[in-house]
């Protein structure tokens, strides 16, 4: 069995995420009728961009991953101090499951005990920590629902701006030259629609995925508590 150290819930910090920034020059490039690039003549109305990296290169967004440990010390403290007291209690039967492994003649059935004691320990731990942390998750998932929640406007500023009329997911998009990337002209609209967000949710608050859940439940009349919140999952770029 191989040693491991029980991994934190979530990692608070902010992504450094790189857009393909989109010059003036090639801004106006985009919106002509034939204009054209190296790579070959320029589409007009057409971008692509990429929602989560956005989301995470917006300044409410790296501001808010700067105060939120800060904000939530205490139970990043509290992980933290767990976490260590956890590995302290496993060091031991790790270093016996080794020893006993390394034996000329090995004791099975005590390795698969000792194994099934390290696995139980484990699994309890990282269930604990999870539910240490859920104070934490639920914000970090807050602070990207508030900047989410404009980004359909922003996106939509954006293209009216470059005269785009549509608009595709970077994820999709095989090959393209950067006059396409719309990125920039979104995260412009964005941070000025969304300057700074709150990091502390109202009491009760759920994540969108679990209140639409919650609704559609009551609504065929079987409502049942809600799941725990999943942990929040920091905007990704490409």
């Amino acid at each position: 069995m191989q040693n491991r150290i029980i991994a934190a819930p979530v990692a608070v910090l902010a992504a450094a995420l790189a857009l393909g920034a989109a010059p003036n020059a090639m801004a106006q490039a985009a919106a002509a009728p034939a204009s054209s690039t190296p790579g070959g003549i320029v589409a007009p109305g057409i971008a692509y961009a990429n929602a989560q990296a956005v989301v995470g290169a917006s300044a409410a967004y790296k501001t808010a991953m700067v105060q939120l440990p800060v904000t939530y010390k205490a139970q990043i403290d509290a992980v933290n101090t767990r976490r260590n007291q956890i590995t302290a209690q496993l060091k031991p039967l790790y270093d016996k499951f080794e020893a006993d492994q390394k034996a000329a003649k090995p004791d099975q059935a005590s390795l698969r005990t000792q194994a099934a004691q390290i696995q139980q320990i484990e699994q309890s731990a990282e269930r604990e920590i999870q539910q240490m942390a859920e104070p934490l998750n639920v914000a970090q998932q807050y602070i990207i629902e508030q900047i989410s929640d404009k980004l359909t406007a922003a996106t939509q500023a954006a293209m009216t701006k470059r005269k785009i009329t549509l608009v595709l997911d970077s994820q999709s998009v095989l090959k393209a030259d950067a006059v396409y990337n719309l990125n920039q002209d979104i995260l412009n609209e964005l941070n000025t629609l969304v300057p700074s967000v709150q990091l502390v949710p109202p009491a009760g608050w759920l994540p969108r995925a679990q209140r639409e859940a919650a609704a559609q439940q009551a609504a065929q009349g079987g409502a049942a508590p809600a799941a725990p919140a999943p942990a929040g999952k920091a905007p990704e770029g490409r």
